[in-house]
């Protein structure tokens, strides 16, 4: 049984990530590699990130496997489908199985496009039972956490019970990809190296647009000495001067960040990270122990200015609370970063205006922007369902083209974001007026005027 996979994700047909270049290595596919070798099965990883459609193709001819495994998100979704198409064409006797976060609330829609199987949440141990089961010809309703056809009908088998022990799954298979490129691109474009590390599963938080599609609204984790082991091997193999914690809240546990703080020391490992935190998970102590470890930035997310707007999404924070943990933090010396969106249900000029006061007075040195949208499965989607605009085709769109009713026109936003980014970049410049400024106080007025344009 031989079994090849990869994730379809083709840095050089990404417009904006090619003007961001931070792209990182696949994780979760990794840890399934891993996961599957470590129990004798003959897996290969293709890493398609710097690669191309052809490559992957090659690779495949090559390998010949019995099962082809592809992770699917989002942003890949359609890029999925193209190569689904192909495969059925060119190499029929293949099963197709799907995973990652956007089957869970797509299962007959991914079916009916030609995957055969679909692993459903968490996949080490599910895709390890279903190659089992497919080698020995096994039925699959047997397996936890599948979706597949049979006789024309859609077939959920019980879901997979979520792995609470996360100190049982290997080291992510690094070693049977490129990691250097990451590394050369990194170094590149921003001067030091990055890879990715994961510590936890879950969140436990409930945020209205976020989706737990994938590790569900829990809370599990691998322990300090296990996460250390890891980044001690990082650092042997591949020296990367930062590490990015890649779990939804880095600091969801005091008593977790004392002891991994406190084991990196006992070990004297010195160590330079970014993470994501949240406000209400965050306090003097806890920026103190970030500080010892290694901290260099922590991304505390805000959504909004406007307390309205955060109660609407769940956050279940106050803007306050994040203002002064953004502030804290940079008095401490460790950049801050936040998250923002506009366009959420209900909000606002006077809420987009609050956002904007929030984001110059907490001044964070980082700040993404987006325009809110729903992603199937998550209580927004539920909400906005009735105000959704026309349904767009499935096959060849995303979550990110999907659109609702909101209090001004979507086109109303766009310049909205035009503005806000403008008006706090333009706060950011020090000195007197330059080039620079001008052209930002210049698109703030952009801005400012669309937005009157579209608001009715």
């Amino acid at each position: 049984m031989k079994v090849f996979l990869t994730h379809g994700y083709f840095l050089h047909e990404d417009e904006k990530e090619q003007q961001i270049m931070r792209p990182y290595p696949p994780l979760g596919l990794l840890y399934i590699s891993a996961y599957l070798k470590q129990a004798g099965v003959d897996t290969f990883i293709f890493d398609s990130t710097f690669s191309n459609r052809s490559n992957l193709k090659k690779e495949l001819n090559n390998f010949q496997p019995d099962i082809l495994a592809l992770y699917t998100n989002l942003m890949t979704k359609v890029t999925i489908l193209e190569l689904i198409k192909e495969v059925k064409i060119t190499c029929p006797d293949i099963k197709i199985i799907l995973g990652g976060p956007d089957v869970t609330y797509n299962v007959e829609d991914y079916l009916k496009h030609g995957a055969d199987v679909l692993v459903i949440g968490e996949g080490e141990q599910t895709m390890l039972e279903l190659t089992d089961a497919v080698d020995k010809g096994l039925d699959l309703n047997e397996v936890d956490g599948l979706a597949f056809l049979q006789g024309g009908n859609v077939i959920k088998t019980k879901a997979r019970q979520k792995l609470k022990e996360l100190n049982e799954l290997p080291i992510p298979d690094r070693h049977s990809i490129d990691i250097a490129k990451y590394l050369d691109v990194w170094k590149k474009h921003h001067g030091q190296s990055a890879l990715n590390v994961s510590t936890q599963r879950g969140c436990p938080y409930t945020c209205k647009w976020c989706s737990t599609a994938v590790y569900g609204q829990s809370y599990r984790r691998r322990s300090p000495r296990k996460v250390v082991d890891e980044i001690v091997i990082l650092q042997n193999t591949y020296n990367p001067d930062t590490i990015w914690f890649v779990d939804d809240v880095f600091t969801v546990s005091h008593k977790w960040l004392v002891e991994f703080v406190e084991e990196l020391e006992r070990r004297e490992i010195k160590l330079k990270f970014e993470c994501i935190s949240r406000a209400d998970r965050m306090n003097e102590e806890v920026i103190s122990l970030l500080k010892r470890a290694g901290c260099f930035r922590v991304w505390i997310g805000a959504e909004s200015g406007s307390q309205r707007i955060i109660d609407a999404m769940d956050r279940r924070v106050s803007v306050n609370q994040v203002r002064q943990m953004i502030q804290e933090t940079r008095k401490a010396g460790i950049e801050a970063g936040t998250f923002i969106m506009l366009g959420y249900p209900g909000e606002t000029e006077e809420d987009i205006k609050e956002t904007l006061r929030h984001l110059k007075e907490s001044n964070p040195d980082h700040f993404t922007i987006t325009k809110a949208y729903p992603i199937k499965g998550t209580a927004l989607y539920e909400e906005i369902s009735s105000i959704q605009s026309a349904e767009p085709n499935w096959a060849t769109s995303t979550d990110r083209d999907r659109d609702f009713k909101r209090t001004y026109s979507s086109k109303y936003y766009d310049y909205a974001l035009k503005w806000v980014v403008s008006e706090v970049n333009y706060e950011k410049q020090n000195g007197f007026f330059n080039k620079r400024k001008f052209k930002l106080k210049v698109n703030s007025f952009i801005g400012q005027l669309g937005m009157k344009v579209y608001k009715d």
